[in-house]
């Protein structure tokens, strides 16, 4: 039986129209769902018994089981267990422009970042769409307010998961939905080349922010399997097809490691392989884990690091820093019984 909360709401109205309803009632159920939050098809006092019915037979209202909650200062982590009994987390980040989730996209990852914990689980499946958005339900259940920004960078490559992950800001972004602007949604991805050209003809205006974490194939290589697959000039190459079609600024994340990727001379070449497109770099300094031998850049060097970016006139930021207490920040979250 699949679960409601899977449905975008033109397959819902596609549903309607299928039982030999008005394909309006699609809007009718999604402001009884997201709008009211309801937890039975019984509660929808303007829905006929029959379609009621109906509805019961063919979906689920089932919401994700909240394993645990750790809680920090602006910062909270959630593990849920899926209907499978596989484990995912997800962060609530409070920002002063709004309240932010990082999403999880499957359970585990195949892309094997070096650097990541979250990567040291190999994926096991990914994760359909309705377990994104119920990551959303429950979170917003918990702290009794409205999540206004949503990033898709927990565990998982989104772009590995592409249709559910697509299906997924359609249903978040739409009005009767959850109703998270585009520009408030952002998709991260460590550089799935066909991917990216495919989402430069998505229509709608999310932010994607690329993992690039080195300025050159040889250090990339070393740190991000994934490289072997698509060199960073195919990357590159491909955000040139996809600003030109999406006139969207891009984001480059840019993870710090001491002594592997935070030289002078990485700071240079990357300036020169940005120069003219429309982007900013968010420096990101690392976050270490027990399980991986690689350490966080020195303050002073991610500062020069920083300064050189600025002074070639291409936008930059350091990450603020959130949850590491607590194991909540980018890169340390993992989805194992371990957590536990």
């Amino acid at each position: 039986m699949r679960n409601i909360f899977d449905l975008t709401i033109e397959e819902l109205e596609d549903y309607f129209i299928s039982i030999g309803e008005k394909k309006f009632k699609a809007i009718q159920l999604y402001s009884w769902i997201y709008g009211k939050r309801i937890t039975s098809f019984d509660d929808m006092s303007d829905m006929k018994k029959i379609v009621i019915e109906k509805l019961k037979e063919d979906f689920t209202l089932e919401p994700l089981k909240l394993i645990k909650v750790e809680r920090d200062t602006e910062v909270n982590k959630y593990l849920f267990e899926l209907y499978d009994g596989a484990l995912v987390e997800s962060v609530l980040m409070r920002h002063d422009y709004g309240t932010s989730i990082c999403v999880s996209s499957q359970v585990g990852c195949n892309m094997g970042c070096k650097f990541c914990e979250s990567g040291r689980l190999k994926k096991v499946r990914d994760l359909n769409s309705y377990e994104m958005v119920l990551q959303i339900l429950a979170v917003e259940n918990d702290i009794k307010e409205t999540i206004t920004h949503v990033v898709i960078m927990g565990i998982g490559e989104p772009f590995d998961n592409y249709k559910n992950v697509t299906n997924f800001i359609k249903i978040v972004n739409h009005p009767k939905g959850l109703s998270i602007g585009s520009r408030h949604i952002t998709v991260s991805t460590s550089g799935i080349v066909p991917k990216i050209l495919e989402f430069a003809d998505f229509p709608y205006q999310v932010n994607l922010a690329v993992s690039l974490h080195a300025p050159n194939d040889k250090i990339r290589d070393e740190i991000m399997p994934i490289n072997k697959a698509y060199k960073i000039k195919d990357i590159m190459d491909a955000l040139k097809i996809y600003y030109k079609k999406t006139n969207r600024r891009i984001t480059f994340e840019y993870i710090m490691l001491d002594n592997i990727n935070d030289h002078d001379e990485d700071a240079i070449e990357l300036c020169k392989l940005l120069k003219g497109l429309n982007c900013y770099v968010n420096l990101i300094p690392y976050n270490e884990t027990n399980n991986i031998q690689y350490k966080r850049s020195k303050n002073d060097r991610i500062l020069k690091f920083y300064d050189i970016i600025k002074k070639n006139n291409i936008g930059v930021t350091i990450r603020r820093e959130f949850g590491s207490k607590i194991s909540a920040a980018c890169g340390q979250l993992r989805s194992k019984k371990e957590s536990l």
